[in-house]
Formats: structure tokens, C-alpha cells, sequence
């Protein structure tokens, strides 16, 4: 199933392979959290949610989850081994380790590693024979935020592989609320992640609108917002200000592994985020 699954992605050289393989096995894994009633108590949010359910053109790392209901007791292990059997029913052998913590932390995280060899995927004929002999040597980080913010809605959304099951998802505009935040308040001091910008433009060009209110909410839990009152002409100037002070250059440089078509990026300037942020839309 698995060579098939990744045919339909045309590879053209291993990277493309690599980029597919990556989306295939975050399917399986949300496969094998279905299995083990994960979404009875957690949702699936950020740009990977976006890709697979909204139709976003850029592929993405991570699977990022919030509890329905905060819990800082929750723990991942036993999703992990259904996981695990759910890759190993489809053939494919992985290794499951958790992130240990190095300081008090809200988010609790797992790192799912592919152990299968090339050759045990594909038919040689599918790609250049360098390379087919060793490890796909893929990671993806699996985190579970236990103390959510609140003031979000969910929407089930229907996957088709490796069958047909429902992943609950938050809707959009509390994913773009949560990008808006992340975009806005990162700590990253002077790096910048250029898959925030790319994923704001798709919000705006596709008129979603964010909510103010869950905005707010995740401002608020992670500090950011803890002296100052918020508005949407508070949002459009935090986000001016945001504009001015990053490098594009190194914005881009994040991004374009992860999109079909660098020539998207050759607009990207100061004017061209000022002018698409005018048509920005935000709910309260």
C-alpha cells in the first residue's frame, strides 16, 4: 500500500520522496491516534492540520495537538504504541522516543523516527538508484499543548488513508488565530520562520477570517499580551510593527524547501505584507 500511496506523489528525485514519504507517515499517525480514541480529547491544529485539511500548498514538519480540556497530568505513551502498531500493520518499522524535559513545560512531545529502508518502500524503477539502499531517515515531532487556551471550535474532518476515519480539527479561524500568535510572538529572537508568513498570505488570499477572541485568549496565557488592552487596530499594528523588523532574505530561506514554486516568494517585500495585510479580516 505504501509504494502505491507514494506513487501518487510522482516523486521526481529522493528530496520529493522524502517530502511525500514525510506526509504519508503523518498520516498513519493520525491513523493510529483515531485508532486509540485520541480525539475524544484532543485536537489537531497548526500548518501540518492546514496542508492535510485545508488544501494549503506547502508541506510541513510537525503534528501539533491542543487537549480539548486542559490536563497536565495527560500523557502520550499509550498513543504512542498505537502508533507504533499502526505502522507495523502497514509494514513500515518505526521508533517512538520522548522529549525529555529540560525545564517546566505545558507541551508534552514525542519524536516518531522511520527505520525502514528505501528498498523495503519502493520499486527501484521509481527513483534514481543512489540512495535506495540506506534509511529514510525521517523525524516528525508529535506535541500535545496540556494547558490550552480556551475559546476555540472544532470540526471534524474526513481522511481517506489508509482508510476512512475523522480527525477532529480546529476550525479555520481559530487556526489562523493561533498562527497570528505564533507569527507575531515567536522566540526567536532575530531568526524568523518564513512558513508563518507563507501561511498568513494563504489565510488572507483565501478571505478566512481570524478570531479576536481566541487570539486574545493564547496572547494572554503565554504572557504576551499581559499589559496591554487588545483590539483588532491592536492586531494590525502589532502586526505593521512585525513587518518592519524582519529579514526577508532569511524568510524566504525557511520557506522555500517547503513550496512547489519559489517564484511565490519574489513579491515578498515590506509593501507587499503592508498591502496584503489591508485586507485582512478578523471576527471578534
Amino acid at each position: 500500500m505504501i509504494k502505491e500511496w507514494l506513487a501518487e506523489y510522482n516523486p521526481a528525485n529522493k528530496n520529493e520522496a522524502h517530502t511525500a514519504l514525510r506526509e504519508i507517515m503523518q498520516e498513519v499517525a493520525l491513523a493510529g491516534l483515531y485508532r486509540s480514541g485520541f480525539f475524544e480529547k484532543a485536537a489537531f491544529y497548526g500548518g501540518t492540520a492546514l496542508r492535510i485539511f485545508y488544501k494549503l500548498d506547502r508541506f510541513s514538519e510537525d503534528l501539533d495537538f491542543s487537549l480539548l480540556e486542559p490536563n497536565p497530568n495527560f500523557s502520550l505513551d499509550r498513543y504512542m504504541v498505537a502508533i507504533h502498531d499502526e505502522f507495523e500493520s502497514l509494514g513500515m518499522e518505526v521508533s517512538i522516543k520522548d522529549k525529555k524535559k529540560t525545564k517546566e513545560s505545558q507541551v508534552e512531545s514525542a519524536f516518531l523516527k522511520s527505520e525502514t529502508l528505501w528498498k523495503e518502500l519502493i520499486l527501484e524503477s521509481m527513483l534514481p538508484q543512489t540512495g535506495l539502499n540506506q534509511p529514510v531517515n525521517i523525524t516528525i515531532k508529535i506535541e500535545v499543548d496540556t494547558l490550552p487556551p480556551g475559546g476555540f471550535e472544532t470540526e471534524e474532518k474526513l481522511l481517506l488513508k489508509p482508510f476512512s476515519f475523522y480527525v477532529k480539527c480546529f476550525s479555520l479561524p481559530f487556526l489562523f488565530a493561533g498562527k497570528m500568535h505564533a507569527l507575531l510572538f515567536r522566540k526567536w529572537k532575530n531568526n524568523v520562520k518564513g512558513r508563518d508568513w507563507y501561511d498568513l498570505e494563504w489565510y488572507i488570499k483565501n478571505k478566512v477570517s481570524m478570531s479576536l477572541a481566541h487570539f486574545i485568549e493564547r496572547a494572554k496565557s503565554s504572557g504576551d499580551l499581559l499589559t496591554r488592552s487588545c483590539s483588532e487596530e491592536t492586531v494590525r499594528e502589532l502586526l505593521s510593527e512585525k513587518i518592519e523588523t524582519i529579514d526577508f532574505e532569511r524568510m524566504k530561506a525557511d520557506v522555500i524547501r517547503f513550496i512547489p514554486d519559489s517564484h511565490r516568494l519574489d513579491l515578498w517585500s515590506p509593501k507587499y505584507f503592508h498591502d496584503l495585510a489591508s485586507h485582512l479580516l478578523i471576527t471578534p
